[in-house]
């Protein structure tokens, strides 16, 4: 596993002062929400892109703000450490995680307001996966697996700088281990009926969940 972070002199002048500026997970997490996502409308084709092609471009989905966060984190003393989420309808998630103080949060970008990042709070992995479990469901999605991976077990891959989409790194966290979560059936039921009643009368995604206090700041676009 090659454990080291590239030299700050590794990255273009414009990169180092964003990152120089983004020095913690609160910060970089506000970036984000700020960054538009990255539906891939029509004629783009689906991406995976680098922390750099994700400044070039200035839009991230999941997967890419969150390899986008550990690039940039990294070169604050932070492991460069993902969070895979396994859904049943196969639309998965990926985020960002650190510890500080000994608990656990993250910082992640989503088209779902309850999927953002988490204040450092949670005693374990676990528990931090936990509290995105009732925001995940909607009318196909619910978690049944998750694996912490450290992205330095990519060894050599260039998933900070590359120019190319990085498929190979959306393979390899499908092909990890993930652990697996149970749950009822009837709470997932009752969970998703109550989400599709609340779209159907609003017309737009809920944030009525429970432990909200352990969310990061959501998007203005939710609120």
């Amino acid at each position: 596993m090659n454990d080291a972070a590239p030299p700050l002199d590794a990255f273009t002048p414009a990169e180092r002062r964003l990152i120089k500026r983004l020095r913690t997970p609160n910060l970089v997490q506000r970036f984000f929400n700020r960054l538009p996502y990255n539906t891939e409308p029509p004629p783009v084709r689906d991406t995976q892109r680098s922390f750099r092609q994700v400044l070039r471009h200035r839009t991230a989905h999941c997967m890419e703000a969150a390899l986008a966060a550990a690039c940039i984190l990294e070169q604050h003393g932070y492991p460069p450490l993902v969070v895979s989420f396994e859904s049943v309808d196969g639309l998965d998630h990926v985020i960002f995680v650190y510890r500080a103080r000994g608990r656990w949060g993250s910082v992640a970008r989503s088209r779902d307001p309850g999927l953002h990042g988490r204040k450092p709070v949670f005693r374990s992995i676990r528990a931090l996966v936990m509290s995105y479990f009732d925001a995940y469901i909607d009318p196909t999605g619910c978690i049944e697996g998750y694996a912490l991976v450290d992205l330095r077990r990519l060894g050599t891959y260039d998933w900070r700088f590359s120019a190319k989409n990085m498929w190979a790194v959306e393979r390899f966290l499908i092909g990890v281990r993930h652990h697996p979560i149970r749950s009822s059936r009837a709470r997932v039921r009752r969970l998703r009926a109550r989400y599709v009643a609340y779209r159907k009368k609003y017309g737009k995604k809920p944030l009525y969940y429970r432990g909200r206090q352990s969310w990061t700041e959501v998007p203005r676009e939710f609120l």
